[in-house]
């Protein structure tokens, strides 16, 4: 577990209580997600969180302050491109007894996001204004046409459709 920075050790503590009540038993490992919070210069990803997720294959992280046009490089962004964490699957599906505009909603969103505004490519280019440079690759990574396969669900999996928005 990485418990994050602001909000994230609160969130990190109510989500260990609720999976305990639930029943689930962890042997948490909990390591902290930057080097060294007390100085801006020291805000590294911390190698052992790194090593942590690469050992045992999973994590759970809070959420991790990111500075914007300028200070410490983004962990969020460094933890992503160092585990090369480029996409975030989002479950989407119809809920028993919610009403909804559509039914049978089935899906898997697939974002990536080491790329676009999540790359943290900005600057600041006068004092209060901040410019943030948006970069994508024309094709899916390879790898991202195959995730469906790796899903939970890959038996039910109909149809995979890669698409991409260009906002001018």
């Amino acid at each position: 577990m990485i418990p994050g920075e602001g909000i994230g050790p609160e969130v990190a503590a109510a989500t260990r209580r609720i999976l305990e009540a639930a029943g689930v038993q962890i042997d948490w490992e909990e390591l902290e997600g930057r080097t060294d919070k007390t100085t801006e210069r020291g805000q590294l990803v911390n190698q052992l969180a790194v090593e942590s997720v690469r050992k045992n294959h999973v994590a759970l992280k809070g959420p991790m302050a990111t500075a914007i046009a300028g200070g410490a490089p983004s962990v969020n962004v460094a933890l992503r491109k160092t585990l090369d964490l480029y996409a975030n699957l989002r479950p989407v599906k119809n809920l028993p007894g919610v009403k909804s505009h559509f039914d049978n909603v089935d899906l898997i969103i697939v974002r990536e996001n080491t790329e676009d505004l999540y790359s943290g490519l900005e600057h600041e280019v006068v004092p209060g204004v901040v410019e943030s440079l948006k970069s994508s690759r024309r094709r899916l990574r390879p790898a991202s046409a195959g995730l469906r396969l790796n899903t939970p669900n890959a038996t039910a999996v109909k149809r995979f459709t890669p698409f991409t928005k260009r906002t001018l």
